[in-house]
């Protein structure tokens, strides 16, 4: 027998448009934020990224293929790393199914990582992806995006994350952490594993000239993660008492 409450039907519909009027007005509260995202003041970028695509080497305005906006996912995928981060390859295995819909509408979506472009290449084709991905092997681009760090960084310095600053680094994480987890998974270490960091940027092309205009770290990317938003209207939610989730080609074929 459940041990979660039960009721009549009646009492069911009560809830729920109680509950519905909290989710209009979150809904109301998320259009205010999305517009006043795009009220945000644009930075011009003068350097000249360089980025190695499929097509061969490319700018950053090159990466517009003529519309006028692109997103880039900055995916966790690091030079020394043998396979991509586990959580972005959960979030890009819904890009497939939008970016042809984003492209026809003036965005274009691209993943962009720091592995050279053959190991993106492979991964891709193992797990089904046809989207754009870029490398930024040899650019900047990923640390002056802050998802990219330095030994040096980390272990003295400390990092600037998510719009915090981090202190250096005085031991890796544990055993058993969800960093160590992931590490392992990606064939690395778990300081290695964390020099990257995820995001998402926004960048605009007007005019001939490229602008920043937004991004968005951490779970500030937890709408772009479908399978939370399922989970979050499944009747036991996220339910998670640590890290569950594999690439989709690694689970158990039940």
């Amino acid at each position: 027998m459940t041990k979660h409450g039960t009721g009549t039907r009646k009492e069911w519909l009560a809830a729920r448009l109680e509950l519905l009027e909290v989710e209009k007005e979150l809904t109301r509260r998320s259009d205010e934020l999305a517009r006043r995202r795009q009220e945000l003041p644009w930075v011009r970028i003068d350097e000249d990224y360089r980025f190695e695509t499929d097509g061969g080497s490319a700018s950053l305005a090159d990466l517009f293929r003529g519309r006028s906006q692109v997103l880039v996912y900055h995916f966790m995928f690091g030079p020394d790393y043998t396979a991509g981060c586990p959580s972005c390859s959960a979030i890009a295995d819904g890009f497939n199914g939008f970016v042809t819909h984003l492209a026809s509408h003036d965005v274009m979506l691209w993943a962009v990582s720091r592995a050279p472009l053959a190991k993106l290449q492979a991964y891709k084709r193992r797990m089904g992806w046809t989207f754009p991905w870029a490398s930024s092997f040899g650019s900047d681009f990923n640390s002056e995006s802050s998802v990219g760090f330095t030994k040096e960084q980390q272990c003295e310095g400390g990092i600037d994350y998510n719009y915090r600053h981090e202190p250096p680094m005085v031991r890796e994480p544990a055993a058993g952490s969800g960093a160590a987890i992931h590490a392992a998974m990606c064939g690395t270490d778990s300081a290695t594993y964390i020099r990257e960091r995820p995001g998402l940027s926004a960048f605009a092309l007007e005019d001939g000239v490229v602008y920043h205009t937004y991004s968005t770290y951490a779970r500030g990317l937890d709408g772009l993660w479908g399978m939370y938003q399922w989970l979050d209207r499944a009747p036991k939610g996220r339910n998670e008492t640590g890290v569950w989730w594999r690439r989709h080609d690694e689970y158990d074929k039940r």
